[in-house]
């Protein structure tokens, strides 16, 4: 397993799952409720950066790697999917919409490792819908992580609308590529 700085930056978003939800279960006495919150969010906006900051790296210094690029979307995935169950247990979230998200991301990721099975991952390749949503949701996220209004802005109202949309542009995403893929499923299928 090679080991680098982009790599490096990559295990500490992992390692900053447990952080971000045992914030939420240290005692009131300990850290007020605005305070966890807004921990939470500097927590998850750091993560969000060293995602940029890791494939910049990557690019910059000449460190790609195979394990890299396997480990940075699993890191991204796993962010995003703690962020929304614990915004569904403080009932910050639907339950739907985070299971739209998540169950997308697990459908999309699949599909993706199947179709570069059969030599088709082009048909795959991230889209323009694709790095909307993503946008929308890590826009979403640290919103609805913080709540509490910020210069007479509904922070809540805003990243709720944000999440929908995300929700929204999730499906109709994941519909764009099984549309790109169908022709291969379907061709694999004819093979069998």
């Amino acid at each position: 397993m090679p080991f680098n700085l982009p790599i490096f930056l990559t295990w500490l978003r992992i390692l900053a799952i447990p952080l971000l939800i045992a914030i939420y279960y240290v005692p009131e006495n300990w850290l007020s409720g605005h305070g966890r919150d807004f921990i939470a969010t500097m927590l998850f906006c750091a993560a969000a950066a060293t995602d940029w900051l890791d494939g910049y790296l990557a690019r910059k210094l000449n460190q790609t790697s195979a394990f890299g690029a396997f480990l940075d979307p699993v890191a991204d995935k796993l962010m995003v999917a703690a962020a929304l169950i614990m915004l569904v247990q403080l009932g910050r979230v639907d339950a739907i919409i985070a299971s739209i998200i998540i169950g997308r991301e697990i459908t999309i990721s699949a599909l993706r490792e199947w179709m570069a099975q059969i030599g088709a991952h082009k048909s795959v390749a991230v889209s323009m819908i694709g790095k909307i949503k993503t946008t929308a949701q890590m826009l979403a996220i640290p919103l609805l992580l913080f709540m509490n209004p910020v210069a007479g802005i509904n922070v809540m109202e805003l990243g709720t609308w944000l999440i929908y949309i995300a929700a929204v542009l999730t499906l109709w995403s994941m519909g764009y590529y099984m549309r790109m893929a169908w022709p291969d499923i379907l061709e694999q299928d004819r093979k069998r």
